[in-house]
Formats: structure tokens, sequence, C-alpha cells
């Protein structure tokens, strides 16, 4: 009953909104001239107005392809450990700064190599909610790095929400270890 009583509730809002829509102008009243008192005079023809050419219509934009990573041809790298996020954050904590301080240092030193970030989540919420978190994670990480001198051409990210748990028990210490991003490399 409540339910139904909200979605007429904003309904009406919604209608009177629509129905007074923006706020008008306020009215300009002018003094009306007085009636002429001369003899009736004939108005000159107007001029033809030639119409004016319709413009060219835009030539479309050419597409931006953005070529996706195709994670099979990446491998995982010992040097590369993965880090790992509190529940429902994104935030790079203090300690896993330090292991992606490391693992930029060693990206630092091997330029041919291109780097996947994948952003992982434990299996509680929704699969959308989760791929967003995931690649909220992935983008994080990849921030970091940036700022640490990798260059931002050579790390690719993906999110796989929670479609690829590391453990697939159902507590705290299995999710806390799924909710993790995870490094895998391809030589240039």
């Amino acid at each position: 009953m409540t339910r139904s009583r909200h979605a007429l509730v904003s309904a009406a809002v919604i209608l009177a909104l629509f129905v007074t829509g923006c706020a008008k102008q306020p009215a300009v009243t002018q003094a009306a001239a007085p009636p002429p008192t001369g003899p009736p005079v004939a108005a000159a023809p107007a001029p033809p107005v030639a119409a004016a050419p319709a413009p060219a219509p835009a030539a479309p934009a050419p597409p931006v392809v953005t070529a996706r990573p195709a994670p099979k041809e990446f491998a995982p790298e010992p040097q590369l450990p993965d880090i790992y996020f509190d529940f429902d954050k994104s935030a790079i904590r203090p300690d896993d700064a330090k292991v992606l301080q490391a693992s930029a240092e060693w990206l630092n030193g091997h330029a041919d190599r291109t780097v996947l970030i994948e952003g992982h989540c434990d299996e509680r919420g929704t699969e959308a909610y989760n791929l967003a978190l995931g690649d909220r994670r992935a983008h994080a990480t990849r921030d970091f790095l940036v700022a640490h001198g990798v260059i931002a051409r050579r790390i690719n990210v993906i999110s796989y929400g929670k479609e690829q748990p590391q453990c697939s028990e159902h507590n705290e210490e299995c999710w806390s270890r799924n909710r993790r991003a995870h490094f895998v490399l391809k030589a240039e």
C-alpha cells in the first residue's frame, strides 16, 4: 500500500512539474497607439525573401576503436603479487601501497611488458554492481602505477566482478581473498 501511494505521489509531483514547466518570463505590457486620424495610407509591398539554403549535414566523426586486451595472451608474473581491498571499497590500502610501489619499480625496469590489471570482487552483490566495483578497483590500481612512473599506455584494465573467485567458501576469510586486483603480463 505504501509503495503504491509513494508511486502515486511521485507521479503527481512529476506531472505538476511538467504542467508548470519552466519559470515564465514576466509579461510586458505596452500602451496601444491611438487610432490614426488622417487619410488611409496603402502599405508598401514587402520585398521577396529568398529561402536560405539548408546547411550540409555534418560528416559523422570516425568511430574510436579501442582494442580490448585478449586475456589469454597474458600470463601471471610472480614479481607482481595481487593487492587486496576492503569490503565495498576501491581505495588502495596502505600495506598494499607498498606492494604496488615495488610493482611499479619492477614494471619501470621491464618497459617491454604490457600489464593487464584484473579487478575482482567477492560473491556478495549483484553481477552489475560487482563488475563496476571490480572496474573501479582495477582503475585505482592503474592510477597508482601511473602516478609512480609506469607509462599509462602499457596498462590495460578489465573487471571480472565476482565471476573468477580465488576462493569459493562462504566466509569473510575467503571473501577477503577474492577482493583483489590481479596482474598478468604480455611481452611486447
